[in-house]
């Protein structure tokens, strides 16, 4: 069966992380690209990286690297709608990476970080593909994502009721990871 992404059953059902934890994980880079079938092509040919997860407009590597699409990323952290709208002149088109980490209680991290003194790029809110994140600009203006790790997602759509079958379409994990960390055969 081929999926639209690939997962690593390793690195998403099996690495539940530990749910008590108050210190946000680090879960990747990322260089937001003009071309994502140019960029794709240099790291995976020029360079030999090699893929972990590949949904078209984002691809990740392993060691935890990845490239997403500049426009889609854009898209997806400032909105269509927002005063920050996605045009040449605006002054998000400077953002051309972001690191970004995970925990499990990201609301308590949300609220501890939002009464610093740090800029926020956006609210938590949820992404297209379920996952809920909130992001911030460092000191240098770059873009700093707290967010959900997704089988904290995936268990979320299902204690809602989702049933595995749509939340793999949902997330865009294949059936087997999300069945995985359900715990569903």
């Amino acid at each position: 069966m081929k999926t639209k992404g690939k997962y690593s059953v390793t690195n998403v059902a099996t690495n539940l992380g530990n749910q008590n934890e108050k210190v946000p994980k680090f879960a990747s880079a990322v260089f937001f690209v003009s071309d994502i079938a140019r960029s794709k092509a240099f790291y995976v040919t020029l360079l030999g990286q090699k893929i972990t997860t590949d949904f078209g407009k984002y691809v990740g590597f392993e060691g935890g690297f990845g490239i997403w699409q500049e426009d889609y990323a854009l898209e997806v952290i400032f909105g269509t709608n927002s005063p920050r709208k996605v045009t040449r002149k605006a002054p998000q088109r400077d953002i051309k990476a972001e690191i970004s980490f995970e925990i499990v209680d990201l609301d308590s991290l949300w609220n501890e970080v939002t009464r610093a003194w740090v800029k926020i790029a956006h609210p938590v809110r949820e992404q297209p593909w379920g996952q809920r994140v909130g992001r911030i600009y460092d000191p240098d203006r770059h873009l700093v994502e707290f967010g959900e790790p997704m089988w904290v997602v995936v268990r979320r759509f299902a204690a809602q009721g989702l049933t595995p079958e749509e939340i793999a379409p949902r997330t865009s994990m294949p059936l087997p990871i999300v069945k995985e960390i359900l715990k569903i055969k």
